[in-house]
This record gives C-alpha cells, sequence and structure tokens, in this order.
C-alpha cells in the first residue's frame, strides 16, 4: 500500500487493496469476480452493497471476512494485513474483530436464543457470567429478551433474526458484514429487524457492510456502492424517508 493510500484510508477498519479473485471454470478457463478492487470501511459508518446476481457480492464479503484468500492485492483489518497469515490468525480475527449476519440465521436449533448469543463469547475466552450478562442487554436491546429462554424453532423469522444480530455483535467486532440480512423476511419485519441492526451500529461504532437487494433499506445507509467489472464503484441514492429512533442506547461497549 502506498503512502498516499495510507492517507486516503487512515482511520479505515477494513480496507481492500487492488484485490483479485478468480475461479477456475473448466479446464483452462477461469472466471475473473473480482479485477483490482479496491474498498475503504470507516467506523461508525453503514455502507450498502448493491450489484445483480452474480456480480461477486458474496465474493467480496468472504473476502472481506477472511472466509478467502485473494488471488491478487491484499485485505488490511485495522491496518493489519492479512493476506500472509495463519489460517488460526485469520480464525483469531474472525472471532474477535468481525460478525457475520447471513440472510438465514444459522442459530443452533439444540440450544436456547440466550445460549445461542452466549457461546461466541465463552469460545473467546469471557466468563459465563459476563457472557450471559451482555446476552441479556443485547437481547432486550434488540427487543427479544422475553424469547431468550426458547429455541430457534419456538421462534418467528424476525425473531430468529434479532438474535442473529445480538449473536453477530457479542464479541464486540469491530466490523460487520451482512449479505441480505432481511431477504427472507417480509417488508414489515425486515424494517424492524433493519431498525435493530442500525442502532446497533450507530451505538457501538461498529463499521457495517450490508449487502442488500432492499432499495428501501439501502438508501438510509451512508453510502452505497455497487461492482462494476470486478472493480467496486460508488452508487448514488434517492433520499431516504425519515424513520423514527430508538431512544434507547445498548449498556454495552466495544
Amino acid at each position: 500500500m502506498s503512502t498516499a493510500d495510507a492517507y486516503n484510508t487512515a482511520g479505515a477498519v477494513l480496507h481492500l487493496s487492488a484485490v483479485e479473485r478468480h475461479y477456475a471454470e473448466g479446464k483452462g478457463h477461469r472466471l475473473s469476480v473480482l479485477t483490482g478492487a479496491d474498498f475503504s470501511l470507516f467506523p461508525g459508518e453503514m455502507v450498502g452493497l448493491i450489484a445483480p446476481s452474480g456480480a461477486g457480492k458474496s465474493t467480496l464479503l468472504h473476502l472481506a471476512g477472511l472466509l478467502e484468500r485473494p488471488d491478487g492485492g491484499e485485505v488490511y483489518v485495522a491496518g493489519q494485513p492479512a493476506g500472509k497469515l495463519s489460517e488460526s490468525e485469520r480464525t483469531a480475527i474472525r472471532r474477535n474483530e468481525i460478525g457475520f449476519v447471513y440472510q438465514f440465521h444459522h442459530l443452533l436449533p439444540e440450544f436456547s436464543a440466550l445460549e445461542n448469543v452466549i457461546i461466541p463469547q465463552l469460545v473467546r475466552g469471557v466468563s459465563k457470567t459476563v457472557a450471559e450478562g451482555r446476552a441479556w442487554e443485547l437481547l432486550s436491546y434488540v427487543k427479544v429478551a422475553d424469547r431468550g429462554r426458547h429455541r430457534p424453532a419456538e421462534l418467528s423469522g424476525g425473531e430468529q433474526q434479532r438474535v442473529a444480530i445480538a449473536r453477530a455483535v457479542a464479541n464486540a467486532p469491530r466490523i460487520l458484514l451482512a449479505d441480505e440480512p432481511t431477504g427472507n423476511l417480509d417488508p414489515g419485519t425486515a424494517a424492524h429487524v433493519f431498525d435493530a441492526l442500525t442502532q446497533l451500529v450507530r451505538a457501538s461504532g461498529l463499521a457495517a457492510l450490508i449487502a442488500t437487494h432492499n432499495h428501501g433499506l439501502a438508501r438510509q445507509m451512508d453510502r452505497l456502492i455497487t461492482l462494476d467489472g470486478g472493480r467496486v464503484a460508488p452508487l448514488p441514492k434517492e433520499p431516504a424517508v425519515a424513520t423514527p429512533r430508538l431512544a434507547a442506547q445498548p449498556r454495552w461497549s466495544p
């Protein structure tokens, strides 16, 4: 990364520099998904990723979340280049610095909502008492504390996704990556889930990159990007319709 790049991305918690990703496609052929993609994400901002199916949204998220390695370029997390790190080092960064929310909640079905939020904290080494206290606070903040003792099968789709959001931020990560987090929900439920997600980002200073096809929700984000020819490009957005914000603030902090 050049001095100019370092200056322009100062303070970025996530930075992709000239990232390339190619996949083998038949004998002697390859599919180039990302070809020199540059992108920076800063604390406290929500960035919407909108692009057609097959453009590389999931690939970009996987690279940003250190689930895949780029074929060229570098991914920086909190200023640290991740390309040459071992798998155990990359796993530690994912556990401590990055939260994931998917279209399908992927909650552990045999555990309660509360336990699903506790478990990632125990893996990190947090004591059970502290983990349980934080889990209750987060479930309360996303308005599902009354369902904390219920298993996922006993929760509605919106409740399951709120629990998934609480789990994603349980370890107070710096980065939140979301892939169609409301794509499996009806419009009303999607709006409530997105509001809960927004409040957590604003209150904790998270940096969030959210892939979505919901243009109404996208307009509420700070800025939008798309993928054009394997590169990240800014996308203009229409003014958002003002929505009421929750007054409460979470009692936990990163």
